[in-house]
């Protein structure tokens, strides 16, 4: 089984697949082995991305939390996060840090997972991201929030959410300025062990690659794992191997020598 994470890995830094990478998949293919997606995007947000590659399997979706099906575009598993408690751990998080307010994002319960965000969530907008006043963050159903603070370092506020929410919520960091608060029990290996389950492969079996803290479960999980040579420093601490960074195709080459083209 080789086991991707999506963004910062598997994706360019323009989202693309390039075509290297495309494939050193078809060879895993050809071998017999098989591709597993494991991402922190929700089903709803990396769709276009398994389509564009023709992948038609299971996917591990929202850091763990779904199990979905590709090909028949159904959810299999989906867990939710309660709005009373991200809204608490959210205001305990402020408090302890003593900093202001964090700027907030949440994605809404599936099959929807819109990603609805606070006036200054981030510079730069996602596709489809829509914009409301922090209290109305609460008015629907929601499957994880996102917090960053424009002068705190991420390590700090993911520290002291992770203080504040023991026990109540998981909290992972994803990708630079976004640290996410998700239901409690949720990783990247509780996802990839539910994969696991219903496709017959064991962590023995595994190659596994990422990129940021999140991927930590995900390597530790598997046999094997690599991290991206962009990847941040606490992945890379526990890495059984560093490939080139996601622009140059790094997923590839370690495919590429595992599975060589005949």
């Amino acid at each position: 089984m080789v086991a991707t994470d999506l963004d910062g890995t598997l994706l360019r830094s323009d989202l693309t697949v390039a075509p290297r990478t495309r494939a050193a998949l078809a060879a895993v293919h050809r071998a017999g082995s098989r591709h597993l997606v494991v991402t922190g995007r929700p089903a709803a947000s990396c769709r276009e991305f398994l389509v564009a590659i023709g992948y038609r399997g299971l996917a591990v979706c929202g850091q763990g939390a779904q199990l979905y099906d590709a090909g028949a575009d159904r959810l299999l598993v989906s867990a939710a996060l309660g709005r009373e408690l991200a809204r608490s751990v959210v205001e305990r998080t402020e408090e302890a840090l003593g900093a202001g307010p964090l700027e907030l994002a949440v994605v809404t319960a599936a099959p929807e997972n819109r990603f609805v965000v606070t006036p200054r969530f981030s510079d730069r907008p996602r596709t489809g991201s829509e914009v409301t006043e922090r209290e109305k963050l609460w008015s629907e159903p929601i499957e994880k929030v996102l917090m960053r603070h424009r002068e705190v370092p991420d390590g700090r506020v993911a520290a002291t959410a992770e203080r504040v929410g023991a026990g109540e919520v998981a909290v992972t960091h994803s990708e630079k300025g976004t640290i996410e608060v998700l239901p409690a029990g949720t990783d990247k290996a509780v996802g990839l062990q539910l994969a696991a389950d219903r496709m017959g492969f064991t962590p023995a079996q595994t190659i596994a690659f990422g990129d940021m803290p999140n991927d930590i479960p995900l390597l530790s999980w598997a046999g094997y794992g690599v991290a991206m040579g962009n990847a941040h420093p606490d992945l890379l601490a526990i890495a059984d191997e560093v490939a080139p960074g996601h622009d140059e195709d790094g997923v590839a080459a370690v495919l590429e020598r595992l599975f060589p083209r005949t």
